[in-house]
């Protein structure tokens, strides 16, 4: 059983941390105490030996800021240890070990630890490691503390190959350069999603990481997922291997809810994956880009979506016709709004050549100068409230003008 001493009871809600420290083997407890007295002025407790799991819950009524776990004694049981702590509270825990495993940090990240100290560890590293811990601190919520949540701008595709990818990414690396604020671009195109790969950014971590630990994810755990682009994007792709997972509605909306927490623009590429009817993607979006083509299979796929399940009238829905050119095309403007039911809003217009180059060399179509970038632009500009340049831009026109 573990019961709270009287000093600790006095130290716990006061304004210094309360640290304990659990270590099976004395030699390597006492060298992480030691670090720790170097640089800690509260009150910290030493458990000589690891806690039955049917006791974690009293430990944790105790409020500790964090807990240090000995690794090396019994990895396995460690691991079970500390994904029992961080799965019934917000208490901070660390792990110590006195060997470099990237496949067992991978392991504790998974597990819930938020910091992996190798001994011998400097006071230095656990000064640092400490003042991580003290911010991670859940702060009482006030009127004046209250953020407001981000922009959710979905890009969904009528059909496979209608370039949603393309676009979605291409429109947060504008959203990202031309607005200055915080943006993430989420790839819900699960599992073979390749925002990142057309982005040019790697990542050892994906959007499954995040999902599969949906129960200890906050924003700290959301933050050490993410890749950043040269644009300023920061960007949670897809796994760049097949992986088996299974995704609940639950773990995306707190994904969503987090990510909305942190950043002022959240773009989500949802490839043609709009089968999540049980989620709040539609429902929170403040836009939803519907991309298709000029295409009786894409406009067949448009109308089912549009008229069963985001509805015409929807005030979010904005249609993006891809790849839009006037030589080839069969189906006048006319029939294209009768086929959706509603209008297209946006028309990027067709540069096949340069979008294939672009994606081979992965350098975003929306860093240049072209009719397909300043499309997208414009689109960006409307979406993030940011003024567009008075210099006259060119249109392109889809459906131009028949000569008689």
């Amino acid at each position: 059983m573990i019961t709270a001493t009287p000093q600790e009871q006095e130290t716990v809600g006061g304004k210094v941390m309360s640290v304990v420290l659990i270590g099976p083997d004395d030699q390597r407890r006492s060298s992480v105490a030691l670090a720790l007295a170097g640089v800690h002025s509260g009150y910290t407790r030493e458990l000589p030996g690891y806690p039955e799991l049917d006791d974690i819950p009293q430990l944790l009524q105790h409020n500790h800021d964090v807990i240090i776990v000995d690794l090396d004694s019994d990895p396995e049981y460690a691991l079970d240890l500390i994904e029992t702590v961080c799965s019934n509270s917000a208490t901070t825990v660390m792990v110590f070990s006195g060997k470099t495993d990237s496949d067992l940090l991978v392991r504790c990240m998974r597990a819930g630890a938020r910091e992996f100290l190798t001994q011998p560890i400097a006071s230095g590293t656990m000064a640092e490691a400490l003042v991580r811990a003290s911010v991670r601190r859940p702060q009482p919520r006030t009127a004046t503390t209250k953020k407001a949540v981000g922009k959710l701008m979905v890009f969904a595709g009528a059909k496979g190959g209608a370039g949603t990818t393309t676009l979605a990414c291409n429109f947060a690396v504008c959203a990202a350069r031309e607005s200055g604020q915080n943006t993430l671009l989420i790839d819900l195109d699960l599992p073979l999603g390749d925002a990142a790969l057309g982005l040019g950014v790697e990542s050892e971590y994906s959007t499954i990481n995040a999902l599969e630990n949906s129960a200890r994810l906050d924003s700290n755990f959301l933050s050490k997922l993410l890749t950043k682009h040269s644009s300023g994007l920061s960007v949670l792709g897809a796994p760049g291997k097949f992986t088996k997972f299974e995704i609940t509605e639950e773990a995306i909306d707190k994904l969503l809810a987090i990510a909305r927490q942190d950043f002022e623009n959240v773009i989500i590429d949802a490839g043609t994956k709009l089968d999540l009817t049980g989620s709040v993607l539609l429902e929170k979006a403040t836009k939803i880009y519907l991309v298709s083509q000029v295409s009786i299979p894409a406009l067949r796929n448009a109308n089912r979506l549009i008229t069963q399940l985001i509805k015409a009238e929807n005030p979010k829905l904005e249609v993006v016709m891809n790849r839009a050119t006037g030589r080839y095309l069969d189906i006048d403007e006319e029939h294209i709004t009768k086929a959706l039911t509603v209008a297209p809003k946006w028309k990027v217009p067709n540069d096949y050549p340069t979008a294939r180059k672009n994606q081979n060399s992965a350098t975003p179509l929306s860093l240049e100068d072209s009719p397909v970038a300043r499309a997208i632009q414009e689109m960006a500009r409307a979406a993030t409230g940011v003024t567009a340049s008075t210099e006259k831009k060119k249109r392109f026109s889809l459906f131009p003008t028949k000569k008689s």
